[in-house]
């Protein structure tokens, strides 16, 4: 009697052992569904994607803060990046021509959004054609513009994330929307004749034509591979003289000996602080995130050219 006792306990043992083991393997976690995979070009396109998508994607950034995209060689893990994606946005316009090339190559798969594209371009005449400017995130309407075509584009790849993506792109779009209003009270605290803007090369006609401004002049056009002669410095130093421009700027991503050179011989005040061009700042900078750029932009703008500045409250 005894040892059939023992012969149950043990059997019994063995089979809740057994079930132990089966229900132990078939209650392993399921692998999770893979986030999409998003690359972005510019530093200022990353900023935006970053505060619409959060954690709901696989973001990466090619560019590094204060990178210049008109200027940027791709490297190899660029192109494995592009290879990978699911989604790239990229600014367009031919901003960023080495990576726009390299998108467009062989074999890079994912959907490509030229994000800057989304805003109706102003047309400029250089060297005999028309091109469009690319840098229309100097004005913070376009930005509105840019983060919705960033959230449909999430959207569409990351349909059960929608709630969030729109949630997320509702508040920098009110944030937008106040930074701009905020913008244009500063502007309008610079006397009407002095509302002039010489700058390193010509990335703010968006924010001067939003903002009331009139770009006087620039040492460069609107890509930064240009090289500036003696005789293109020597003409905007006299239009400076001219014009009495109050101040002018130097700029981030861009060599400031130049403009150095041009505030010298013109006898004008170089403002203290450069200008945000082509890309946000390094982290913990004035000017690391999108909206941060425009603010510090237009504190340095206004303060130089004798206006005041109240402080921008997101």
């Amino acid at each position: 009697m005894k040892i059939d006792r023992a012969k149950g306990f043990l059997w019994s043992m063995v089979l809740a052992v057994g079930i132990s083991s089966c229900q132990g393997e078939n209650s392993q976690p399921t692998p999770t569904e893979a986030k999409p995979k998003v690359v972005s070009t510019s530093t200022i396109i990353a900023d935006l994607v970053t505060e619409i998508a959060q954690d709901e994607v696989e973001h990466e950034g090619i560019l590094d803060p204060g990178s210049d995209p008109h200027v940027y060689e791709p490297v190899p893990t660029d192109s494995i990046a592009f290879e990978e994606a699911d989604l790239i946005f990229y600014n367009g316009y031919n901003l960023e021509a080495g990576l726009i090339k390299l998108i467009n190559a062989t074999g890079i798969q994912g959907k490509k959004v030229p994000v800057g594209e989304a805003v109706k371009p102003l047309n400029w005449e250089y060297e005999g054609q028309t091109v469009p400017d690319p840098h229309v995130w100097g004005s913070a309407k376009n930005g509105i513009l840019m983060v919705n075509k960033i959230r449909d584009e999430l959207i569409a790849i990351s349909p059960e994330d929608e709630a969030i993506f729109t949630e997320n792109a509702a508040e920098l779009t009110a944030n937008l929307q106040r930074l701009d209003n905020w913008i244009q009270q500063q502007i309008n605290t610079i006397p009407e004749p002095q509302r002039k803007l010489v700058t390193t090369h010509d990335a703010f006609q968006y924010y001067a034509t939003t903002y009331g401004l009139t770009v006087t002049g620039t040492l460069i056009g609107i890509s930064t591979e240009e090289k500036p002669s003696a005789q293109t410095v020597k003409n905007l130093t006299e239009a400076i003289k001219k014009t009495q421009v109050r101040a002018i700027f130097a700029e981030t991503t861009i060599n400031p000996t130049l403009i150095k050179t041009v505030a010298e011989e013109a006898e004008v005040n170089l403002a203290e602080n450069a200008l945000y061009s082509d890309s946000i700042g390094a982290k913990g900078s004035d000017g690391d995130s999108y909206i941060k750029m425009l603010v510090s932009n237009t504190r340095t703008i206004v303060e130089a050219l004798g206006g005041k500045v109240e402080p921008f409250n997101p």
